[in-house]
């Protein structure tokens, strides 16, 4: 079956840090762009990171800039998203998507990607 299943969410305090994983299975992800994006409770779905798994280019939204690191594990089939200095506006739920093809940062804003995630929830409390 062909899926990416996100794992690593949970609760953690302002300040903290976790990281999330997108597993691929069924399908490679070794020549695709792979983005991370959330969608904080009662608002719209926001772009967070983007990388292009031939070159590792990367692309963040401003909001996470500095304070998250998306990276990949081509033989674990796997990328991550590192967050540290996480604060309350940082909740949400958390997709990762991908699509064979190279990363643009204007997928940041379009989302135009094939295979999303089920999703997985990131809580901050202050």
């Amino acid at each position: 079956q062909v899926q990416l299943v996100e794992s690593g969410g949970g609760s953690v305090q302002a300040g903290g840090s976790l990281r999330l994983s997108c597993a691929a299975s069924g399908y490679t992800i070794s020549r695709n762009c792979v983005g991370w994006f959330r969608q904080p409770p009662g608002k719209e779905r926001e772009g967070v990171a983007l990388i292009y798994t031939i070159d590792g280019d990367t692309y963040y939204a401003d909001s996470v800039k500095g304070r998250f690191t998306i990276s990949q594990d081509n033989a674990k089939n796997t990328v991550y998203l590192q967050m540290s200095g996480l604060t309350p506006e940082d909740t949400a739920t958390y997709y990762c998507a991908t699509a064979p093809r190279r990363c643009l940062a204007s997928i940041l804003d379009t989302g135009y990607l094939d295979l999303w995630g089920q999703g997985i929830l990131v809580a901050v409390s202050s």
